[in-house]
């Protein structure tokens, strides 16, 4: 078992993978300590997660855009990564005597979690009615969990969100029997993401009327991208064929919907051109792809450059370029057919899939490979399925192998430094320094930007201005962003500015008010 993976879970640029012996595993970019490993540095290969109980059992993982979540077998749940929105690092959220959490999920900044009575818990980036009561959304950081009460005398099954948006499956009545799983949405609505007909959000969840108990199909599996939704149904017993569809709408402009065009769709629609019969046994949705699995091993993907999802310094060319707005066949390495044999999950992040088959004996991944998020030792972008080095190499023999290494250092040392050694060995001293800085100094950018925005800054959100002459032109640039911003947007900004401003009035008065006490009232010792 400690060799096999029952789940894995992809973020923007990092993936973790949950072993059948209880272990986490984490590798892709470091950046806000996404990975757990008690830095910044990223990893090319799997690397175990070190928690402060060295006792625990996890049995299940999930991964936001910059953090991640495990949930352990005592129901307590750990998070690490990015905190504008969400707990402190390596923090544990405890349940209370007669709740345990039994499932956890996440998206964009978003953490949910289901506890074992069914209740569905969110914390992080949650929606929430703006304060002019005029009915509009608003985003609001929450540092705690907080139940969804509008699921109260039902049972959660599943869950999953994307930037602002959630997707639930509820039972029709108290208890989960069969298929009697209902789909409800809520959120931002800006394409169409939840499935109702219209581009209103919504504060409160809201069921999709198509997926009723009437309908002879029923939703077994959800996933989100960005701004688009994908749903697996299969046929309701009694069913003579064990057989399912993909469903999806939302935004559709890079063909993440598999629908033959890149328009979008206001309601559920099914991925037509995935062969029939078959039965899905995955989905997940990334920024802007869509990728499932067969329980016959086939995997298809669709959306942004071959259905690679992000992939901006790809070199496809002629008619091998272009996004997939229909479903194309991911085919194996060739070493191990064109079939990913006994299909475990496929998960996807921004930009990059990765695909657990053979009973779990084996992880593949393809797309963007940059800050090592494929795990196979390189940072180059993979256009076909490339092995992730699984199982880990042992621990214990890449410590002899360090040790080793600075036994042979220290040698060569005893023998005498010549002055290019001490001239390297300065410059890599100089070189970890302005490391150090730049580090700093992108948290401190991605924190002001993550406080106004509401989501780290990235190497897009630099202005072309800025990056083509040198030159900023604050002025210009503001104009352009609000411009350029939706309603949601625009929202946080003012929300955002009006929390500044209430915080310098009120320290301005509270200035005042010592300066006249100063003023008028004497010191203790000019009363002696």
């Amino acid at each position: 078992m400690s060799h096999k993976l029952i789940a894995v879970a992809a973020g923007e640029a990092h993936t973790l993978a949950l072993s059948g012996d209880g272990y986490v595993y984490s590798w892709g970019r470091g950046m806000f300590g996404r990975l757990g490993n008690g830095s910044e540095s990223d990893e090319l290969f799997p690397v175990r997660v070190k928690f402060q109980d060295s006792e625990l059992k996890f049995i299940a993982v999930a991964a936001g855009a910059y953090h991640s979540l495990a949930l352990a077998d005592d129901g307590s749940v750990w998070s690490w990564g990015y905190n504008i929105s969400e707990l402190e690092l390596d923090s544990k959220i405890k349940s209370k005597a007669s709740l345990k959490i039994s499932a956890v999920k996440a998206g964009g900044m978003t953490s949910l979690a289901i506890d074992n009575r069914g209740a569905l818990w969110m914390w992080g980036n949650c929606t929430q009615e703006n304060s002019d009561g005029d009915g509009s959304l608003m985003f609001v950081s929450s540092f705690t969990p907080i139940p969804v009460w509008d699921f109260h005398g039902h049972t959660v099954v599943k869950v999953a969100c994307g930037n602002e948006h959630v997707v639930a499956l509820v039972s029709a009545g108290e208890k989960h029997k069969g298929d009697d799983l209902v789909c409800y949405t809520w959120g931002g609505n800006g394409h169409g993401q939840l499935g109702l007909g219209d581009t209103e959000n919504r504060v409160r969840p809201e069921m999709i009327g198509m997926f009723n108990q009437e309908f002879q199909w029923t939703v077994y599996e959800v996933a989100c991208g960005a701004f688009h939704t994908a749903l697996l149904t299969r046929k309701k017993r009694p069913s003579d064929t064990l057989e399912s569809l993909c469903w999806t709408f939302g935004l559709g402009d890079r063909g993440q919907l598999g629908h033959g065009t890149t328009q979008s769709a206001l309601v559920p629609e099914p991925v037509k051109e995935l062969p029939q019969p078959v039965y899905l046994v995955s989905v997940d949705c990334g920024l802007f792809h869509t990728s499932v699995v067969s329980s016959a091993g086939d995997v298809w993907s669709w959306g942004m450059e071959k259905g690679l999802g992000l992939c901006p310094d790809a070199s496809f060319t002629g008619t091998d370029s272009g996004d997939a707005i229909s479903p194309l066949q991911i085919s194996g390495d060739g070493v191990h057919g064109p079939k990913f044999d006994d299909p475990v999950q496929v998960s996807c992040g921004a930009a990059h899939t990765v695909l657990v088959a053979h009973d779990g004996c084996k992880l593949w991944s393809w797309g963007r490979g940059r800050s090592g998020v494929l795990g196979n030792g390189k940072n180059v972008d993979c256009f076909a399925p490339s092995i992730v080095l699984w199982p880990p190499r042992n621990e214990d023999f890449q410590q002899e192998e360090l040790n080793q290494s600075d036994k042979i250092v220290d040698k060569e040392s005893s023998d005498g430094d010549s002055e290019m050694e001490k001239k390297l060995s300065l410059a890599m001293e100089e070189m970890k320094l302005l490391q150090s800085k730049l580090s700093t100094m992108e948290r401190y950018a991605s924190i002001l930007h993550g406080s106004i925005f509401g989501k780290p800054f990235e190497e897009q959100d630099i202005p072309s201005s800025l990056k083509n002459s040198g030159t900023f032109d604050i002025a210009r640039e503001w104009e352009n962003m609000l411009e350029s911003a939706d309603r949601s947007k625009l929202v946080r900004l003012e929300m955002f500015h009006r929390n500044m401003l209430a915080g310098v009035k009120d320290k301005m008065m509270k200035k005042m008010i010592q300066e006249i006490i100063k003023e008028y009232l004497p010191s203790s010792t000019q009363g002696k």
